[in-house]
């Protein structure tokens, strides 16, 4: 891929989701847990409109701290997922993001600044990321993707969305690709590519149904 092709893209498709939902990774724990219950949301199979909206009603509701979470309990939290139309992992995401959240008071004091600062290598901050309840490799890269630019240990392994999507284009190496860049444009590369990577899985869905 051309160099303009890839700029492009990245002008098109390239705004990190965090910025698109208003949060500011960089300005601390706060924001950051904002960023964990969105990377949550997105991170199930489950529509990117229907994600966002669920967000939107945490931030309606004030359920944006670890504090407010907990104190929301699973009744709660489920209520919020089901008015966001998250309803068909409500139960399950609601258990997850609450072990999640007591997993990181309990470990960490609340902090993913402290839990990244206790973290010797990307590996290891993976490995943290995903000792908590709910988190597997695609949460955990969603979650570090938009970190690149302000932690020292964000490498994120790309999704197999991100994969396919890089193939399809004529990015090989995708991996080693999004390390040399610097991280504003491997976030922006990487986040277009998933939004590829969507719009190209709808067309082959519509493209089955079409021959059925």
């Amino acid at each position: 891929m051309n160099e303009k092709i890839l700029t492009n893209l990245i002008k098109k498709y390239g705004e990190p989701y965090s910025r698109e939902l208003g949060i500011n990774v960089g300005k601390g724990d706060a924001e950051l847990f904002k960023w964990f219950i969105a990377s949550m949301l997105f991170g199930a199979r489950i529509p990117e409109k229907i994600a966002v909206n669920t967000f939107k009603e945490f931030e309606r509701m004030g359920v944006l701290t670890p504090e407010k979470v907990l104190a929301t309990g699973w009744n709660g939290v489920v209520g919020l997922l089901d008015n966001g139309g998250y309803v068909r992992y409500d139960f399950s995401t609601a258990t997850d993001l609450l072990e999640a959240t007591k997993l990181l008071k309990k470990k960490y004091g609340g902090s993913f600044s402290k839990l990244h600062s206790l973290s010797p290598d990307a590996t290891d901050l993976r490995k943290r990321l995903m000792e908590m309840r709910g988190v597997g490799p695609v949460t955990a890269s969603i979650f570090l993707r938009d970190l690149r630019e302000i932690w020292s240990k964000a490498e994120p392994l790309p999704t197999p969305l991100v994969t396919r999507s890089a193939r399809e284009l004529g990015i090989r190496e995708i991996e080693k690709v999004l390390k040399q860049l610097p991280p504003e444009k491997s976030i922006a590369l990487e986040t277009a590519l998933v939004r590829v990577g969507k719009m190209l899985k709808r067309k082959a869905l519509t493209n089955q149904l079409v021959k059925c």
